[in-house]
């Protein structure tokens, strides 16, 4: 079956000043949103990245250059992902329908390659 990759993204500002109370809610429903998609069989993985670390790599006539990022003047970040199955884009898009993330940006939903 096909895999696919959620691309959780969200304005730099989606979530400003939220109590730990409220980050405790939300937190419950990823977790119970994670939990109805791995109790179809379809969850394969998925963690929420740090916020405000990373680096950005690139090459540019064949030296390597490295810098911090994502910058929080970004207007949108990645947030962090999850690798599902589904059989279709379709099925993937319904799976992704409920996420609770869609409270505070957007999912990019993207086919696996498959390699042998």
């Amino acid at each position: 079956m096909p895999q696919y990759v959620l691309l959780l993204r969200e304005s730099a500002t989606a979530t400003p000043n939220i109590s730990p109370g409220e980050m405790e809610a939300i937190i419950k429903r990823y977790k119970a949103w994670g939990a109805s998609v791995a109790a179809k069989g379809l969850m394969r993985g998925g963690n929420k990245l740090q916020d405000g670390t990373g680096r950005c790599v690139n090459s540019a006539a064949g030296k390597l250059a490295v810098t911090d990022g994502p910058y929080a003047e970004s207007k949108e970040i990645v947030a962090g992902y999850f690798l599902i199955e589904a059989a279709s884009y379709d099925e993937a898009v319904r799976l992704s329908s409920d996420c609770p993330h869609l409270d505070f940006g957007t999912i990019e939903v993207r086919e696996v390659e498959p390699t042998e």
